[in-house]
């Protein structure tokens, strides 16, 4: 048998600045079930986390609160711990990047690599607030578009016209923390030499370290040339100062991913038989592997592996990317209730039904998941309550009324749980590579074949049958028996239900290879229901509580725009309007990502439209004019993105497309010039 793996695990770090969404969840929870899987087999695996609690946005947040930012993100730690622990995200660790191991760690990298010849210096012009007497981040500046003209836009982009500029180029800037006119003033910057490690990273990024796509994306900016890194920030600033250069601050992204080793270190303090160096010297053998979202990996797959390599440090083993979450085919939405904070979900829904969903849906590429509520409900109370509790609550009652709770000796079905064990390297496999939904899929299929061997059975007819009590006892048992391989095989997933499970079987706490084995002449506790199906009002009831929380937080940044219902206007002449009532239409390109036919709809296509910053669903009467709606996927077209959503027989539709024409196989889509891109307004 071969010797334990040594394994360090770690997600990215929040912000404390916010609170914990689904989105968030759906990494910690992907982590979690990964290191409770190799705990499960037998290895030792650590997996630690930390907020992220520097920067200027959780300085300038705790200013406006009227507290110390260490009171703002204590009390932000405590909220954040609070709904992990509920979601049953079990860390070995959860600490601060504000912490002495932080401090120390981070200086300690930075001055190897400054000793190394890897940190530069030179003056940078910025804009600086006179008023708060700080250098201004382009988030913190708004002035009028140099393109468009269009006023209160960010120092970097436009949200109207899609311009992206520098903010020195924005007409009438201004701080959007204190309202004052900038000015351009110099200061000098410390600058990581990200160019020194170009090869290493040409290499290691091909090593299997990621994902072929992620690997893939690395090589564009790696074939383009990197560029030097600005890793310092000027006071005032929550953060660590620059050590020898009163007034310099670390860049949170510079102390961030150190964080992970900080709170590696702060376990092992407490935890003699942990060596931290063991786990980040070069030479080291253990492993080390980071879960992150698709939208940070340029920090963790080029910068974090070059100051481990610069520091004299180990690199990861892997870096685990995953895409973003959607809810109900669409970017989250305040405003449809479909931006669910974790405190919000959990107070209407047992945190085992997401865990089991996600899991069902995640696998190891990139790919964005998409939380439908309708097929959530459907999915949990079809698999988890129809199929795998449904083979305990189907025979714990013949056990208890006719053996008082005792499992009889022996096999009724040899080539079935023969099935289940061959089955084992399999599954094993798939949640080892995170291919959580083969694992589900595997799993849920042997749950198929337990309930199928049951049925036909039939132990409720054999059991009015004189002299068939001894088969009806033969038959639940194995079924009890199958059951209990459901559990070990899910428990990394269902952690909650294990737990109860366990205390029915009246067994120590399962572990993969318990599989190998059957339960014999073997005392049963009373049953109790396991686990109830999900009632869509309670779905409903949380959506309704997130727009609640939207109507508190009205100025919330972030929220997706309502849209319309996607009827096509035929009559050529309508009454007049005023010109203001035009003026609130808000006409936008949009990319056509995917058109297809409707079941059941003899005039309606569904396309996808793609509007910029999130993606719409929208019901067009255009079916005859285009029987090959796949002609066009990837066409822009025009559509009026802020018209009331509708509710048809076939869904929501949140806006309407452009056309003209008669009608029949005589309607156009109005397309915008060549050059206009997805979410640009059109005027």
């Amino acid at each position: 048998m071969s010797e334990p793996r040594k394994i360090l695990v770690t997600s990215a770090l929040p912000y404390a600045n916010g609170s914990i969404h689904l989105g968030h969840m759906l990494e910690y929870i992907q982590t979690d079930m990964w290191v409770r899987f190799q705990k499960h087999r037998g290895n030792q695996c650590i997996y630690v986390c930390a907020d992220d609690a520097h920067g200027s946005a959780i300085m300038l947040r705790a200013e406006k609160e009227g507290i110390t930012p260490e009171q703002l993100i204590a009390n932000v730690q405590a909220e954040h711990s609070a709904d992990f622990a509920e979601f049953l995200v079990d860390f070995d660790n959860f600490h601060s990047t504000h912490a002495e191991e932080n401090r120390e760690l981070s200086s300690q990298i930075y001055l190897k690599l400054r000793d190394a010849g890897h940190i530069a210096t030179r003056s940078i012009t910025q804009y600086f607030d006179p008023e708060k007497k700080m250098f201004l981040a382009d988030r913190f500046i708004k002035g009028t578009c140099p393109k468009c003209g269009t006023e209160d836009q960010y120092g970097d982009n436009c949200e109207k016209c899609g311009a992206t500029y520098a903010p020195t180029d924005l007409k009438d800037p201004k701080s959007a923390i204190s309202g004052a006119t900038p000015v351009l003033k110099d200061s000098q910057h410390f600058f990581f030499k990200l160019p020194d490690f170009q090869e290493m990273l040409q290499t290691w990024t091909r090593s299997g370290t990621l994902q072929d796509a992620v690997a893939n994306k690395i090589a564009e900016w790696l074939d383009a040339g990197l560029q030097q890194w600005d890793i310092s920030r000027d006071a005032p600033y929550f953060g660590f100062e620059i050590p020898g250069e009163p007034g310099k601050y670390f860049y949170v992204w510079l102390d961030a991913p150190i964080g992970y080793m900080a709170s590696f270190k702060n376990l092992c303090d407490r935890k003699p038989e942990l060596d931290f160096d063991a786990f980040w010297n070069k030479d080291s053998t253990a492993e080390l592997y980071h879960f992150i979202g698709k939208d940070i990996v340029n920090f963790h797959a080029l910068f974090w592996p070059a100051m481990l390599e610069g520091a004299g440090l180990r690199k990861p083993t892997g870096i685990n990317v995953h895409g973003y979450l959607t809810v109900n085919g669409q970017k989250m939405s305040k405003s449809r209730g479909t931006f669910i904070k974790a405190r919000t979900y959990l107070d209407h829904l047992s945190p085992e039904y997401l865990r089991y969903y996600y899991a069902a849906k995640l696998g190891r590429g990139v790919d964005d998941l998409d939380l439908n509520l309708e097929d959530f409900v459907q999915k949990v109370n079809s698999d988890l309550v129809g199929k795998v509790v449904n083979i305990a609550s189907r025979c714990a009652g013949f056990i208890h009324k006719g053996n008082a709770g005792v499992l009889v000796a022996g096999n009724a079905a040899p080539e079935l749980t023969e099935a289940f064990l061959a089955a084992a390297p399999s599954i094993a496999e798939a949640y080892e590579a995170r291919d959580f939904a083969r694992a589900m899929r595997e799993i849920m299929g042997l749950a198929d074949r337990a309930n199928a061997w049951i049925a036909d059975k039939a132990p409720w007819s054999l059991n009015k049958q004189e002299g068939k009590q001894e088969e009806v006892q033969a038959i639940c048992a194995l079924g009890i028996n199958l059951f209990r391989q459901l559990v070990i095989f899910l428990k990394p997933v269902l952690p909650l239900l294990a737990a109860d499970a366990e205390a029915f079987l009246n067994v120590a706490p399962l572990t993969w290879n318990d599989h190998a084995t059957l339960l014999s002449n073997h005392q049963l506790n009373e049953f109790k229901p396991l686990m109830t199906r999900i009632d869509p009002v309670k779905v409903q009831a949380m959506t309704d509580a997130s727009k609640e929380d939207l109507t508190a937080s009205a100025t919330d940044t972030g929220d997706a725009v309502p849209a319309g219902n996607g009827e096509l206007a035929k009559d050529p002449l309508s009454p007049e309007i005023e010109f203001d009532a035009f003026a609130a239409v808000d006409l936008r390109v949009a990319l056509i990502v995917k058109a297809e036919h409707v079941e059941g709809a003899d005039k309606l296509l569904r396309l996808t439209l793609d509007i910029g910053d999130e993606q719409r669903n929208v019901f067009s009467g255009i079916k005859s004019a285009y029987p090959d709606p796949s002609k066009l996927d990837g066409r822009l077209t025009m559509m009026i993105a802020n018209l009331k959503p509708r509710k048809m027989k076939f869904g929501i539709s949140e806006g309407m497309v452009m056309a003209a024409g008669p009608g029949g196989e005589e309607i156009y889509l109005l397309s915008p010039d060549s050059g206009a891109k997805p979410g640009q307004r059109i005027k």
